[in-house]
């Protein structure tokens, strides 16, 4: 091979030496958040109630029932565009070019840390942070970390399927706490929860705080309840608070189980709150160290670090999207006042106003219908069916989407139900 003369190769070894200073100042200047330009949305800026196209994205909501033409009223992401900040975060991330493994990071746990101080007055560690993929592996590697097979697992129901899952995936037994109707409130069976408690082979209860489906935000008083028999019979609370910024109420505030009982394992996100879930990045706050280093120790090897770009969304989300946020929130509590005053022309459906999250879960027992989800699919209604939920006549409609889209469903199941 042909050596360059020296003098070239002198000249070109300075070039370099300057491209890479460049790039570097170039990289420290705008990767981190914190140094990107960052641009203010007026509030008319969001607009949620314009229909928002989500063709050739490939969005597993509007794929599924794409052929059947049925309005997608299911899967638990809304239609909304996340906040422009969280874009304009991506953008700049995206266009540096490199995308290798990426842990995180002392902003994205200080955007974090901060997000929980001021919105649930907790005070958290930077120590006590867990990054994940997603609260669906966090829950099952709570269940390898405290569980052996044969234990029980105690899980509400109805339940969203990947915690129902949980326990027979793991070869544990599940115990399954109802949810009853108390003056028109979903809650747990506390009086059930202690009887499975007291079982020597019960060593989890995976909590979902606020429920879904059912959309309760459990109270501080029933929260003390259930950390006290926890603690009596040595049972570890792992609680997936994933829906816990989406305060349909917000006179009382979300209290996290893990500022209330330190043993605690708590799982939370920016995913629901700010639409990113497909970016697959969560937390855990885990307090105590012990029970911090178990977890930490059965995640080993098989589940990996969020996604960085997920990482990104979630620092600008906490950081700058919290007029977004409010705004979301009106337009959600105004959504659900549409559909409580539809109601009355749904004949046989019943609704308990959730407390938070974007989910209505509809009781369709007294329409008589043998499949309600069926029955409405086939006339144009996408909706989650109660059956992997446990409650096969019961039906759960996601109202976070425009009121465009959220009337025409709901003509829709007008419609389906006069023509049974």
């Amino acid at each position: 091979m042909d050596r360059l003369p020296t003098g070239f190769a002198l000249g070109l070894c300075q070039q370099n030496k300057s491209i890479v200073k460049n790039a570097l100042r170039n990289e420290l200047n705008s990767v981190p958040y914190s140094h990107i330009q960052r641009r203010r949305y007026p509030m008319t800026d969001y607009s949620f109630d314009v229909p928002f196209s989500r063709d050739g994205t490939h969005a597993e909501k509007h794929e599924r029932y794409r052929a059947l033409k049925a309005i997608p009223m299911w899967v638990a992401d809304t239609d909304f565009q996340s906040p422009g900040c969280v874009a304009d975060a991506l953008q700049a991330r995206v266009k540096h070019g490199a995308f290798g493994y990426t842990h995180p990071y002392d902003s994205v746990n200080h955007a974090t840390l901060a997000w929980l101080k001021t919105h649930y007055d907790w005070d958290v560690d930077a120590s006590a942070l867990v990054w994940l993929p997603g609260v669906v592996p966090a829950f099952n590697v709570a269940s390898a970390a405290f569980t052996q097979p044969g234990n029980g697992i105690a899980v509400q129901t109805p339940n969203y399927p990947p915690l129902r899952s949980v326990a027979p995936r793991h070869g544990c037994e599940p115990r399954y706490i109802e949810t009853v109707l108390e003056s028109g409130r979903w809650t747990l069976d506390l009086v059930g929860l202690e009887q499975h408690f007291q079982q020597d082979d019960c060593s989890l209860f995976i909590l979902c705080n606020p429920m879904n489906p059912c959309g309760t935000r459990l109270t501080e008083a029933e929260l003390r309840h259930i950390s006290q028999l926890a603690q009596a019979h040595g049972v570890q609370i792992c609680s997936d608070e994933i829906h816990c910024d989406l305060l349909l109420n917000d006179e009382v505030p979300h209290l996290p189980m893990g500022k209330l009982d330190p043993n605690a394992i708590t799982l939370m996100a920016a995913s629901k709150t700010f639409n990113i879930a497909g970016l697959s990045c969560s937390f855990a706050v885990i307090p105590n160290p012990d029970i911090r280093k178990r977890f930490v120790t059965a995640s080993e090897g098989w589940m990996s670090q969020p996604n960085l770009l997920g990482l990104v969304a979630t620092e600008a989300a906490f950081t700058d999207g919290q007029d977004w946020l409010d705004r979301q929130m009106a337009y959600l509590r105004s959504n659900l006042e549409y559909l409580q005053a539809f109601m009355p022309r749904l004949p046989g459906v019943t609704l308990q106003a959730p407390e938070a999250t974007f989910l209505a879960w509809l009781d369709c027992t007294a329409t008589g219908l043998q499949h309600p989800f069926q029955h409405f699919l086939d006339h144009g209604v996408a909706l989650s069916d109660g059956t992997p939920f446990g409650e096969r006549q019961f039906v759960r409609l996601n109202f976070g989407c425009s009121r465009a889209q959220l009337a025409e469903a709901l003509l829709r199941m007008e419609t389906a139900l006069n023509a049974r």
